[in-house]
């Protein structure tokens, strides 16, 4: 039987990236994201591909009907990649701290939001479930600029680690990632001087999430795994 995954963000580079490896791999993914669905998966993706717009990630109520909307089109959950999430760099004495909130809505509230909402729907095979949240670098050590970010992203590492000590009797693993600079089209028109061999491609953070949702990983929960490229 073909296993499913939830990929939150998942019509961003490093989501597309995300969905594309695990089709790649065998399962069927469904690609949820706030902004409206894109052009439809091309023809080898569109039998594992299922893509759902207007998503809103900080509501309970969306993201559990998004969940219920992706188990009854492919089937129980058995993984979970939050990938959604969102950056500003602004100094504090420089800011508004609106910016504190708007980053917290982002990156932590949409990983707690779709966590609780897709553990309604994860199946009860004997391998267990998978959560993957994408964290930071920038989680572990802040810069001028990075507060509000960092600040998220620690949040997320937190959630990580509460999570995978809660779940850990239901078989479901918890994970996070911690990217680098990742290499997006974005990315590159910001730091137009960088030496962008040097940054870390969303295919290899893909491989490393991919991992995490195998059978190969049952026994590791709660990590934080540094993926930064040669940074």
């Amino acid at each position: 039987m073909q296993r499913v995954v939830a990929i939150t963000g998942g019509f961003g580079t490093l989501g597309r990236a995300v969905g594309n490896a695990f089709t790649a791999d065998g399962w069927k993914a469904a690609l949820l994201d706030r902004a409206p669905a894109p052009d439809a998966p091309t023809p080898e993706q569109q039998d594992a591909q299922f893509r759902l717009g207007g998503v809103d990630l900080t509501d309970l109520g969306s993201a559990r009907t998004a969940m219920s909307s992706v188990a009854g089109r492919l089937g129980p959950l058995n993984a979970l990649i939050n990938v959604a999430g969102g950056f500003r760099w602004e100094t504090l004495a420089d800011s508004d701290l609106e910016t504190w909130d708007l980053m917290y809505q982002m990156n932590v509230r949409t990983a707690a939001t779709a966590s609780r909402a897709a553990l309604d729907q994860f199946g009860d095979g004997p391998e267990g479930g998978r959560i993957v949240n994408i964290g930071a670098g920038a989680a572990l050590r802040a810069g001028a600029g990075m507060g509000a970010y960092a600040a998220s992203k620690a949040g997320v590492l937190r959630l990580t680690e509460a999570l995978a000590d809660e779940l850990k009797d239901r078989g479901i693993t918890v994970n996070a990632i911690l990217p680098g600079i990742i290499d997006t089209p974005q990315n590159r028109k910001d730091m137009p001087d960088a030496d962008f061999s040097r940054w870390v491609q969303p295919a290899d953070i893909a491989a490393v999430i991919l991992f995490l949702a195998s059978r190969a990983a049952m026994a590791v929960t709660g990590a934080s795994i540094p993926v930064t490229g040669r940074l």
